[in-house]
């Protein structure tokens, strides 16, 4: 399956938890609610292995993701993490983006299960569209040994608009972006999903 193939099904299956509010279903900031909503994304999809935690060793660059032969226990302490503020959610987030559970689409399904522990726990979300690419993709790359800038980042970019659907729409079409995705925008698949 080509990317722009991938972009679409995955982007309409994100609008759709939206638009039916299966978001709100997930366990929020537990693998397991992680891996659902991994497979809810990407499942069929070739490549992904969807839901499933990885059993091989992956990394992107310079950068080798956690070990598969301790991913799981890795993964057992990042959902002990407390979530009691800002900074320990985004400390619980920094940590799963190191374990990297999935073959492919980590980004994308990690996004979304930060939102929902941001929501939860803070009552807001990443307004994502206000978090520059550079800047994010940067700022994850250094946040394993220094997490301050990336922090700063998204702090400047929370909203307490969680129940707005525009902010999600506009946030799922920058989530794609940092993964050089953007052959479609979310409202083109929502406006097709219409008729």
């Amino acid at each position: 399956m080509d990317k722009s193939s991938e972009e679409y099904i995955s982007k309409k299956r994100a609008i759709d938890l939206w638009d039916s509010g299966k978001i709100d279903n997930f366990e929020v900031g537990t693998v397991k609610g992680l891996m659902d909503i991994h497979y809810a994304l990407f499942h069929d999809l070739e490549g992904f292995d969807a839901g499933k935690i990885r059993k091989v060793n992956i990394s992107k660059g310079n950068f080798r993701f956690a070990n598969s032969m301790y991913l799981e226990p890795a993964l057992d302490a990042i959902e002990r993490m407390p979530e009691n503020n800002f900074d320990q959610i985004i400390e619980k987030y920094v940590e799963m983006n190191v374990a990297h559970p999935f073959i492919e689409g980590n980004g994308r399904a990690t996004r979304i299960w930060l939102d929902l522990i941001l929501k939860k726990n803070l009552d807001k979300c990443i307004d994502w569209q206000r978090v520059d690419k550079v800047d994010y993709l940067e700022f994850m790359k250094i946040s394993p040994v220094r997490s301050k800038y990336i922090k700063m980042l998204l702090k400047e970019a929370l909203t307490e608009k969680i129940s707005d659907r525009e902010v999600f729409m506009k946030g799922l079409d920058q989530s794609y972006i940092y993964e050089g995705l953007d052959d479609f925008k979310a409202e083109e698949i929502d406006s097709k999903l219409d008729k």
